[in-house]
């Protein structure tokens, strides 16, 4: 029996990026400064034409000064996440 995993919120994921970065009042410029990526990347990542990779999550969740569970807990805000004892 396969038991299929529920798919990763990658909206919720893309909406807390920009909540974040707008909380702080960053632009793009600003945040890619702060991040060591690409403008580019994170306008992409945000607007949702790209998934990015670890890396580059790490390097956002340390520019914006949260942990990287607060980022990525995102994608799992459509369901429960593992390990959360159920209601």
């Amino acid at each position: 029996m396969s038991i299929f995993q529920p798919d990763p919120d990658l909206t919720a994921l893309r909406v807390t990026l920009a909540r974040l970065r707008n909380d702080r009042g960053w632009t793009f410029d600003e945040l890619a400064d702060r991040s060591g990526l690409a403008r580019r990347t994170v306008i992409d990542l945000e607007h949702g034409r790209g998934a990015g990779n670890i890396t580059t999550w790490h390097a956002l969740a340390h520019a914006l000064g949260v942990p990287i569970g607060e980022l990525l807990g995102a994608l799992c805000d459509d369901h429960t996440p593992p390990g959360t004892p159920h209601a």
